[in-house]
């Protein structure tokens, strides 16, 4: 192996706004009880990682190497891996998501809510991610990955194909009729994969994206879209549900406007802006909104079983890890359409 790889570092960001710096690391780190150590090969670029650097999210009071797409080959194994019922042998290929930790023992854990868990833990948050070189992740929530998919398109699955099955999971009972008709708001690195998810599942896909932004409708069309447009545009016809991936409250009556009666918005971000006033009858004849929190571990075998039988096409724009602040820059100005992917 070439002197370089060897090398251990971090970009890590030691305050909200401020931009990340490269560390080298003098030691590489090690697997704790339950935990494994991966050598990051791939990490997406999400916009959460953008909400915690920007200062959106609170800060967790310590330095932060951000990213939670992580794609990598397991180095190391810890202590107690195996009698913690995980299957993860050195040399397999995994993936590391934003639910980093849970108690187990909580109301939420308890009842199938684990995603709800108030001591949860995150990945690139409360837990160093993969904008690294190494990872150490706790086994139980670490996931294989379907193997037709190449480093660089996996990452992406982490969290955008995630949240995004999560969110049209929460759609549910809308989607259940005859070619169901579903809006996606805002087509970025979530809602190009959902898209091909809700078509593979037989919807009618809309797409919503910023005024003027040609290339991420044209993304859509490709993508097997039947509509593309601006956000403050009317659809053709009444949506069965309705999904936010844009941090935008101000989509929410937009979106309410273009449902049916009895549909479902379903707002995907961990961050919104402020939601403005609307009129009651928007909401009224038992339309609907919710929001998405986090994911479970049975979002992650549920979505990488689907991904394995619907081959998704998951557009990339790749950056050397080096050039992460250049990546998240191009994410916050939307300089492109699909993923920001980091490769060390």
């Amino acid at each position: 192996m070439a002197a370089d790889a060897q090398l251990i570092y971090a970009m890590q960001m030691d305050g909200p706004g401020r931009p990340l710096q490269k560390e080298l690391r003098e030691a590489m780190p090690k697997a704790g009880r339950g935990q494994v150590l991966i050598r990051v090969s791939a990490c997406g670029v999400c916009r959460t990682d953008l909400h915690i650097v920007d200062g959106d999210l609170p800060f967790p009071g310590q330095a932060v190497v951000p990213g939670h797409e992580v794609v990598g080959r397991v180095v190391a194994l810890g202590e107690g891996v195996a009698e913690a019922g995980c299957k993860h042998q050195v040399g397999d290929r995994v993936g590391v998501p934003w639910l980093g930790w849970t108690c187990g023992q909580c109301e939420m854990c308890l009842s199938g809510h684990e995603n709800l868990c108030e001591q949860a833990r995150f990945t690139g948050y409360q837990i160093h991610g993969g904008y690294a070189s190494h990872v150490v992740a706790d086994a139980r929530y670490v996931f294989p990955i379907p193997p037709d998919y190449a480093d660089a398109e996996a990452a992406p699955l982490l969290c955008a194909g995630l949240i995004g099955y999560r969110a049209l999971r929460m759609a549910g009972e809308a989607l259940k009729g005859a070619r169901p008709r579903l809006g996606l708001y805002g087509f970025g690195a979530a809602a190009h994969l959902v898209a091909q998810m809700a078509r593979f599942e037989g919807c009618d896909v809309y797409a919503f994206t910023r005024e003027g932004d040609a290339a991420a409708q044209a993304l859509a069309l490709q993508l097997g879209a039947v509509w593309a447009g601006a956000s403050e545009q009317a659809p053709p016809d009444l949506l069965d549900a309705a999904l936010l991936f844009a941090p935008v409250g101000a989509l929410v009556p937009l979106a309410l406007q273009a449902i049916r009666p009895a549909g479902i918005v379903v707002c995907a971000g961990i961050h919104m802006s402020d939601i403005p006033s609307f009129p009651y009858a928007w909401l009224w004849r038992e339309r609907r909104i919710v929001s998405v929190a986090n994911l479970t571990r049975a979002d992650g075998e549920g979505f990488m079983a689907l991904a394995a039988r619907c081959r998704l096409q998951v557009r990339t724009h790749g950056y050397p890890m080096a050039q992460a602040n250049e990546a998240l820059a191009d994410l916050r100005a939307g300089r492109f359409s699909g993923a920001a992917v980091l490769l060390p």
